[in-house]
């Protein structure tokens, strides 16, 4: 259970200034990297565990992960205003930074430079993401049965370029099966164990 449950609770001013610093020093798909070291190891709002599962219903959500996480995250530490704050938090200095880098990029777009430091920007923010998901992945990654789907889901967008909107639902569909609660096995007499 994290930290926060039983505890005083955080303030929105907390919750703004986190989500707003995320939201200025967080780039890419390095973001999920950013935000678990963040609620998890330094703000201790949630462990492990909640931060996953707020980070599965992240990404089954429309919209950007990151904001989503956020929403999410505000909502369970002060309800509908923590939502809000976080959410605002997390998207406006993005928003601004985007605004002023599209000004900026437009004469230089195609520089040699800038291409390089674009492709730079994404293997770092690919590195982030490799980094933090096997660190939240750890014992996922030791089931055979975990690791297959992991496996199969990996091929099919990344060899076979299957679209992930049909991968996604096919390969969850699946998973969801094979996890299914299963009644407890029967003896010899047809009475459960």
């Amino acid at each position: 259970m994290s930290e926060h449950s039983g505890t005083a609770p955080t303030s929105l001013l907390r919750i703004a200034r986190v989500f707003g610093v995320l939201g200025t020093t967080s780039f890419g798909g390095g973001v999920v990297a950013y935000l678990r070291d963040a609620l998890v190891e330094k703000e201790h709002w949630f462990d492990d565990r909640e931060f996953v599962r707020l980070l599965e219903l992240s990404q089954t959500l429309p919209g950007l992960n990151a904001v989503n996480m956020a929403v999410l995250a505000g909502d369970q530490l002060r309800g509908g205003r923590g939502a809000a704050v976080a959410g605002l938090a997390m998207l406006l200095p993005g928003v601004a930074f985007v605004l002023t880098l599209g000004a900026l990029y437009a004469p230089y777009a195609g520089a040699g430079w800038m291409e390089a430091l674009l492709g730079g920007a994404a293997a770092a923010a690919v590195g982030l993401l490799l980094a933090t998901a096997l660190r939240l992945g750890r014992a996922q990654f030791r089931r055979p049965l975990d690791l297959a789907i992991l496996l199969v889901t990996a091929f099919a967008v990344g060899e076979l370029r299957l679209p992930l909107v049909w991968v996604v639902p096919v390969v969850g569909a699946v998973a969801i099966w094979l996890y299914r609660p299963r009644r407890p096995a029967q003896d010899a007499k047809g009475t459960p164990p």
